[in-house]
């Protein structure tokens, strides 16, 4: 039997610092001790985005101060956790260094184990955490660096199903925003200038609808969206709240359809999981969502729909452990802990492009490096 372990998580992988102690019991049960985030959002709003450099000294001074705030919210020392993880890539180099050089010292100075940890492993995992899911399991990860469909075997156990070859959709909803004079972060800005739009005012593409493959674009969708606003400048406020609507309404029927043939797929891969009886009788599989843009409200109920309809579960975390969090982290690094994989060595190095799964084709419009995640 796996027993009771406790962890120190770090996150420093892009603009939000953060340190949190999560429990893990002896039958898998999570206990969340502390979970402390510090936004850099202020930082970055007057560039529209993240600048790495600010990003990186922010992570700097600030992260030592969020792990003893941790530590003591969680009412433990050093001396009471198991082990340190910290987020090791994907992400911006800069403050993966930060947090991970940080992790390295806090285990060599304490006799810890290190757990250098994917941060998509974190948001892959969290479901477990929060909703104690049973794999296999379907995620859509939506965020400003990613979107992708991966098929959770297991921990350490990926399948990429889709991606996107261009961008991200956290990316277009931050450049379709800032392209409409819309305040950073774009997502939150767009959907609430949505609510008062007409979303049939504009008929906007619907990238790869249709399609076999389970991959996805907003290239074209962010130009579409360009071209709308340059016909009709300058734009009154309802032309930007209709072009938002329309957006939004655009990138709700194009998951629909990605994210529909990605549960077929599961239906066929896993009919053990739809018994003849109906799927009622035991668990349902689940669709996991998770990244920031999990937070847009048509786009959740556009995906609920589609599970209930299909016979799966919609599983969305809590909005804090969508969007980058040390707690994840944490979890993360006790899944890998319980599994009986061992610790990483302290020459361990951060990785900016860190793919959850190594074997999948690398796809046009990445460059010869090859997708980032």
């Amino acid at each position: 039997m796996v027993p009771f372990l406790r962890i120190l998580g770090i996150e420093t992988s892009c603009d939000e610092t953060a340190a949190a102690v999560v429990e893990r019991d002896a039958e898998g049960h999570s206990n969340v001790l502390s979970d402390v985030v510090l936004s850099q959002l202020d930082e970055h709003s007057a560039y529209g985005g993240v600048v790495p450099e600010i990003a990186a000294r922010a992570h700097v001074e600030a992260l030592d101060e969020l792990i003893e705030e941790a530590l003591k919210r969680a009412n433990v020392s050093l001396d009471d956790v198991d082990a340190i993880a910290a987020t090791s890539g994907p992400g911006l180099i800069g403050g993966l260094l930060v947090g991970l050089m940080t992790g390295k010292a806090i285990a060599r100075a304490a006799g810890k184990p290190l757990y250098a940890i994917n941060h998509l492993e974190g948001h892959a995992l969290t479901a477990r955490l929060t909703d104690g899911l049973s794999f296999p399991y379907l995620m859509l990860l939506v965020s400003g660096g990613h979107t992708q469909l991966i098929l959770v075997r297991g921990v350490g156990q990926y399948e990429r199903w889709g991606t996107t070859i261009d961008d991200a959709l956290g990316e277009a909803f931050d450049k379709t925003a800032k392209l409409l004079g819309l305040p950073y972060p774009g997502g939150p800005a767009v959907e609430r200038m949505a609510r008062g739009g007409n979303p049939d005012r504009f008929d906007f593409p619907r990238p790869l609808v249709g399609e076999a493959r389970l991959d996805f674009s907003f290239s074209g969708l962010k130009t579409a969206v360009r071209q709308a606003a340059q016909d009709i400048a300058p734009l009154s406020d309802q032309d930007v709240a209709d072009i938002c609507a329309s957006f939004q309404k655009a990138v709700s029927r194009t998951l629909k359809d990605r994210i529909g043939r990605g549960l077929q797929r599961f239906k066929t891969e896993f009919p053990a999981t739809f018994p003849a009886t109906g799927p009622a009788t035991g668990e349902k599989p689940a669709l996991v969502v998770a990244g920031g843009v999990a937070a847009n409200l048509e786009l959740r109920g556009t995906l609920q729909a589609l599970c209930d309809k299909n016979g799966f579960r919609f599983v969305a975390p809590p909005l804090r452990l969508c969007t980058d969090n040390a707690v994840m982290i944490a979890w993360a690094g006790l899944e890998r802990m319980a599994t009986g994989a061992a610790p990483d060595a302290l020459d361990v190095q951060p990785r900016s492009r860190w793919p959850l799964d190594s074997n999948a084709e690398t796809l046009i419009g990445f460059g010869k490096r090859g997708a980032k995640a």
